[in-house]
């Protein structure tokens, strides 16, 4: 890996580790979460459900983007790729369940449930890609399911931020239910469609 790319994963997965290992926080016996989130008519198992899967997501996908995981140790990656999957799949579900029970609005809701629907989507795609051994295109859509995994991430840094900027809290999270994802999935595709234009590039050279 290339030195700036190098910095830019590991910074990731620090992140990833540090709010993966709060989510799990969910598993306590009464943890005193956010009370807007506990009052969720649908938190009861999902919330739990939800933290624990997106958290085995978060932490399996930076691994998985490793280039040496891929050729030196396929039968890793195809195992870790099947957990991933199948966290993603029951983040999806739960999220879209949670979505239907928010308590910060319609826009929230619509914010949220957007981001479980594309994520199975991307899931849906990446399985029936790698199943077809189209390999590139496979890789493509696990990028775009780890971006949107990786609004765990981005949610809890515009939080803060809202803090220090002073704005209402439950307006800007309605706002934050579209920026903790969509941004994600934008620099995720002119990834990609700088990726395809390298190789191009290099095809004609």
């Amino acid at each position: 890996m290339k030195t700036l790319s190098w910095i830019s994963w590991s910074a990731a997965t620090l992140l990833c580790v540090y709010v993966a290992g709060n989510a799990l926080h969910y598993l306590q016996p009464n943890f005193p979460g956010p009370e807007f989130i506990l009052q969720n008519r649908m938190a009861n198992p999902w919330l739990v459900l939800h933290a624990v899967v997106a958290s085995v997501a978060l932490l399996i996908g930076p691994i998985q983007l490793l280039p040496g995981i891929r050729t030196r140790a396929p039968w890793l990656h195809r195992w870790l790729g099947r957990g991933y999957m199948a966290a993603c799949i029951a983040a999806g579900v739960s999220g879209l369940i949670l979505a239907a029970g928010t308590t910060a609005g319609l826009a929230a809701g619509v914010g949220f449930a957007a981001l479980g629907v594309l994520l199975l989507v991307c899931v849906a795609q990446a399985w029936r890609l790698a199943v077809a051994r189209r390999f590139e295109a496979h890789r493509a859509w696990v990028i775009r399911s780890y971006a949107l995994i990786f609004a765990g991430v981005t949610l809890r840094l515009w939080i803060p931020l809202s803090f220090v900027a002073q704005l209402d809290f439950m307006e800007s999270y309605r706002v934050i239910a579209f920026l903790a994802w969509v941004p994600n999935l934008l620099l995720a595709e002119l990834y990609l469609a700088l990726t395809r234009r390298r190789a191009g590039r290099l095809k004609t050279a």
